[in-house]
C-alpha cells in the first residue's frame, strides 16, 4: 500500500517556492520605496509666518543705521537699535531654519513656498537695503511701533517657543521706540 505522506500536495508551497516568493516581495518593496524616494516634492508650503518678521527686522536695522546720518547725536541709541534688530532677524532666521531642517552636510532642503501676500511693507519691497533718504527719528519710531504691533499680534496666534520669541521681540521694539528714541 503506497503511503501518501511523501507525495507532494498541489495546494501547498514547497520551501523553494516560499523563498522565491519572499525574495520577490522584498525586491518589489525595495523598488517601490526607491521609486517613491525619487519623486520630487511638489508640495508648495505656506510661507513661514516668521519670514515677514525677519525681513521687517532687517529693514528696521538698516533704517536705524541710515538714521545715524540724520541724527549723529543719537548714534549710540541708533547703533544699539540696529544691532538688536539684526539679532532679532538672526534669531528668527535660526528658528525658520530649525523648522525647515538641515541635512547632515549642512545644506537645507528645497522648501518651496507661496508668495507672501500679506505682511509689513518691508516684505512688499523685498529689500532690507537702507532707503535713499535716511528716515527721521519719528519715522523710525513709527516703524518700530509697527514692528512691535505685528510681532505681538503674531505671538498671540502662535504657541510655544515661537510665541515667546515674538513676544520678546515685541517688548524689545517697545523699549527701542519708547525709551531709546525719546
Amino acid at each position: 500500500m503506497p503511503s501518501d505522506r511523501h507525495e507532494p500536495r498541489a495546494d501547498a508551497l514547497d520551501r523553494r517556492s516560499a523563498i522565491r516568493l519572499a525574495g520577490g516581495a522584498t525586491v518589489g518593496v525595495l523598488a517601490l520605496g526607491a521609486a517613491a524616494g525619487c519623486t520630487g516634492d511638489d508640495v508648495v508650503h505656506e510661507p513661514d509666518p516668521l519670514a515677514a518678521q525677519e525681513v521687517a527686522a532687517r529693514a528696521d536695522a538698516a533704517a536705524a543705521t541710515a538714521a545715524i546720518a540724520v541724527a549723529p547725536d543719537r548714534h549710540a541709541a541708533l547703533a544699539a537699535i540696529a544691532a538688536e534688530r539684526t539679532a532679532h532677524a538672526d534669531a528668527l532666521r535660526s528658528e525658520i531654519d530649525r523648522v525647515i531642517g538641515v541635512y547632515a552636510d549642512g545644506t537645507k532642503p528645497v522648501h518651496r513656498t507661496r508668495a507672501n501676500e500679506s505682511g509689513p511693507s518691508a516684505v512688499a519691497s523685498g529689500s532690507a537695503v537702507p532707503p535713499n533718504t535716511p528716515p527721521s527719528i519719528e519715522t523710525l519710531r513709527a516703524r518700530l511701533a509697527e514692528s512691535r504691533k505685528s510681532a505681538a499680534d503674531l505671538a498671540r496666534a502662535l504657541d510655544g517657543y515661537r510665541a515667546g520669541l515674538l513676544a520678546s521681540i515685541s517688548a524689545a521694539c517697545a523699549v527701542q521706540a519708547g525709551v531709546l528714541l525719546r
